[in-house]
């Protein structure tokens, strides 16, 4: 027989059992849809994470706080007070030949922080990140205004109440109306108790969304010497000014690690300390963290769906044994009329083939929808009994890759091999005489 015939007579097998063939399928369709949809989701977080990292800005390296102790207790990183504007300053002035640009900030408010911060406009009001800044910081990190004007030197010379609000805060506060020239009040504390000081907006900074470090849109930008007057944070017993990070932007990413050890001499020199009281990375670091993260991630998911291949394998096994039992007595008859063994061994490797290639098929189509369907905003009731629920599916991105699609149908055929050959190879040692004479 050539193996054109024993395919068609593979398929009129399976085909004569239809229901079955479905259910035995069925095992398939969910691991192979489970690889795609969970590995088009690690990828999609991979390269929502990549962007994110990419949108606070390019050759970047940042310089953090070590970690804060209270009470023999030690903090995260980035919460000691061991970080200044001076020593921003002291970089700049080193006049390293790799670095472009050089910007220090300041922050309250957001998710983790202690004091919560306000924009007030006429009994509007958010939530908001209050970023006390100098006017290098657009540059540096590639974030720039949209309308009206950034922070000045003149306003941080003079120590001016001027405010830049993120995209986000300004549509929540002004809505269609231009918030240039107009005064709204920010306000720092906790609860109910803190201070509000009146600022007059100059600008507006073009919208740019979530990055690695929260949302941009949120932020609200003043003169830092502005933001030290007024936040008790900043302030610092020694006369120098606290701040939450140092934004460096280099012109050569191949001198990373030469900067980082470079500006970490000079801040060791200046903190007067022989250990590092602060952190240096980079774009490149975090990117490398949120990949091995995802890398990780993606393993254990894989793994998941690989269990549910292993449990449809083992169904198609215990099939086509029932299958090759069933048809003990045709088997004999083929073997009778001259059928070899290699043919018996083919036709039910065949059948196996045909059914996890044909699941691994429907799994990929699945799968595929199933990406549709949740990357997209979903609300729905549900009414059980007496109790309604409302469910709520953020959208999120997923990225089906032609790597996954091809792996997916590998492994359903790959699973058809392994768990057909045994029944096949059963089929094809049955006695021919033995077998003519089952009933």
């Amino acid at each position: 027989m050539t193996i054109l015939d024993v395919f068609i007579t593979s398929i009129s097998a399976l085909r004569s059992n239809i229901m079955r063939t479905l259910l035995t399928m069925l095992g398939i369709i969910i691991g192979i849809s489970a690889v795609i949809t969970l590995t088009a989701a690690g990828q999609g977080a991979q390269q929502g994470v990549s962007d994110q990292i990419r949108g606070l800005g390019s050759n970047l390296m940042f310089v953090k706080p070590g970690v804060s102790t209270t009470g023999g207790i030690t903090g995260i990183p980035g919460t000691g007070p061991s970080l200044f504007f001076e020593d921003a300053q002291a970089i700049d002035a080193a006049r390293l030949p790799y670095i472009d640009g050089i910007a220090s900030h300041g922050a309250v408010g957001g998710p983790g922080s202690i004091l919560q911060a306000q924009a007030i406009y006429r009994g509007q009001n958010t939530n908001m990140v209050l970023v006390g800044t100098e006017p290098s910081y657009q540059a540096v990190r590639d974030f720039y205004v949209e309308k009206g004007r950034f922070l000045s030197e003149d306003d941080v010379t003079k120590k001016a109440l001027n405010v830049v609000l993120g995209a986000d805060v300004a549509d929540k506060l002004f809505g269609t109306t231009d918030p240039i020239a107009q005064t709204v009040r920010l306000f720092v504390g906790v609860g109910r108790q803190g201070v509000g000081f009146n600022f007059t907006v100059v600008g507006v900074m073009e919208r740019k969304g979530a990055s690695a470090t929260g949302d941009l849109d949120n932020l609200v930008f003043v003169p830092l010497p502005s933001f030290q007057s007024r936040v008790a944070f900043i302030r610092n017993p020694k006369g120098f000014t606290n701040i939450n990070q140092i934004n460096i932007k280099l012109n050569d990413r191949s001198k990373e690690a030469q900067a980082k050890a470079e500006i970490g001499d000079i801040l060791l020199k200046r903190h007067n300390s022989a250990e590092p009281d602060f952190t240096i990375s980079s774009q490149a670091d975090v990117l490398s963290i949120a990949t091995d993260v995802e890398k990780t991630l993606r393993v254990l998911l894989v793994s998941i769906a690989l269990i549910s291949l292993v449990v449809g394998g083992i169904g198609i096994m215990n099939i086509m044994l029932v299958s090759v039992t069933e048809r003990t007595r045709e088997i004999g008859i083929r073997k009778a009329v001259g059928a070899k063994r290699l043919d018996i061994l083919m036709q039910f490797i065949i059948e196996a083939l045909t059914v996890t290639i044909i699941g691994g098929l429907l799994g990929v189509g699945v799968g595929y929808l199933l990406t549709q369907v949740l990357q997209h905003d979903i609300s729905f009731d549900v009414n059980l009994l007496v109790y309604k629920y409302a469910i709520n599916v953020s959208g999120n991105r997923y990225v089906i890759t032609p790597f996954w699609i091809a792996m997916g149908l590998g492994m359903s055929a790959v699973t058809g091999l392994l768990f057909g050959v045994y029944p096949a190879w059963r089929a094809a040692r049955l006695d021919p005489i033995e077998a003519l004479r089952r009933e």
